[in-house]
Formats: structure tokens, sequence, C-alpha cells
């Protein structure tokens, strides 16, 4: 992978960021199945945070780099509760919180950690009704912010996937449903907007875009 050219498609991304009216949002580069490379390449094409789907891969990554030398990472697949023990010291924001039970084990962990320090968490909600999408019921996720912030996760924001057929009116339904959930909850950001549906979540208010495809191109094939 070529450090310039994906400094030049960050740069082209935050070119349609700014032509769709965002200001100060935030990049977060999709590595999944990528090499450790992809996670120096974002860095210094100046992205703010990188992010992963797959346990495993992820616990890979973080031993092949020291923290202070890596961007934050932002852990974006489906979590289950049995790995987030040993992803724990190793995730600086939960983008994909979407049920009691991951609430639960995020206290725990955090009410047992070694060190001070904060666990930042969004809630990820379904706003599309699709059964196969990951996500809260948007009914559920006062009760579930409430249980975080009870049980001392910082929760800065809500998270949401765009319709798998990426129709703009429902992408931008969807997008607009997170927005209005953000300002009653009392959340700063909000996580909405991938390759395809960048300028309709800046549009809607997105805070953090989470991006791979246009950074660095067809990716590999899955672990």
């Amino acid at each position: 992978m070529n450090q310039i050219l994906v400094a030049t498609r960050v740069a082209e991304l935050r070119d349609r960021i700014t032509r769709a009216g965002g200001v100060g949002v935030g990049i977060v580069a999709v590595t999944k199945t990528f090499g450790i490379d992809a996670w120096n390449d974002a860095k210094f094409a100046g992205c703010e945070a990188v992010g992963e789907n797959y346990a495993q891969e992820l616990i890979a990554k973080s031993q092949q780099i020291d923290r202070i030398d890596r961007l934050p990472v932002h852990f974006i697949g489906q979590l289950q509760t049995n790995k987030i023990k040993s992803l724990f010291d190793i995730v600086d924001v939960w983008q994909s919180v979407d049920r009691a039970s991951v609430v639960t084990e995020l206290v725990k962990r955090h009410a047992g950690r070694a060190t001070s320090g904060r666990c930042e968490m969004l809630l990820q909600v379904n706003t599309t009704s699709e059964i196969d999408k990951g996500g809260c019921d948007p009914a559920e996720a006062k009760t579930l912010v409430d249980q975080a912030r009870q049980g001392g996760l910082d929760v800065t924001g809500l998270m949401t996937v765009g319709p798998t057929d990426m129709d703009p009116v429902k992408t931008r339904a969807a997008f607009r449903l997170l927005n209005e959930m953000a300002q009653d909850l009392g959340v700063q950001h909000l996580s909405m907007g991938m390759t395809a549906d960048v300028e309709i979540a800046v549009e809607e208010g997105s805070t953090l875009v989470r991006v791979g495809t246009a950074l660095f191109g067809q990716r590999p094939r899955s672990v």
C-alpha cells in the first residue's frame, strides 16, 4: 500500500465532506482485513482513528505496534461478550454496543481495570428496521444509555449503518432519525456514513464517518 496514495484519498474524502457542509467531521479508517500498514498509512494521512471488525485480527495487529505509535482504535464489528475481555485493553472506543449484555460486560471490565481511565462507547441503533442489521431497536436506546451511564461508561454518541439497498431516501431517513435520537439523549457524536453515503450522512449531522474502500481500495478476503 502506498502512503502517498492513501493520503491523497483521505484529502479527497475530506473534500467530499466539506462540499457536503461538514465541519470537524472525523474519519475512522476502516482497516479490517488489511495489514498493519493500513494503520500506519491512516495515521500518516491524518485520519482520526482506525476501525476494526474482527477480534482476533485486531489482537494480532495490536501486537505489532506500540499503543503510543498508533491511532485510537474503534471497534465497529458485532460484539460478542466473550471477546470483550481480550479486547478491553486494546479498544479505545466501542462503537457497536447494542444490547444489555454487552453493556454489562463493559461495565464489569471497566470497574475491574487496574488503572483509572474512561471507557468510551457509542450505542449502535438499527434505524432501518432490517432484521439482519446490528443495533438495538430505537425504543430501547434510552434504557441502554441509562444502564451504561449508571455503570460508569462514557456514552459519547450513537452509531448506525445505512440501508443495505442504499436507497437515498431511506438512507436520509435513517440518518435523520439517529440525529434526532442523539439530541434527545444528549450525546455529541453521530457515527454514520460510509464510502457510498458520506454526503447524505454529513448533511444529516454525522460527526464520524467510517470509510475503508475509498481509502484503501478493494478489500482483501475476510479473515
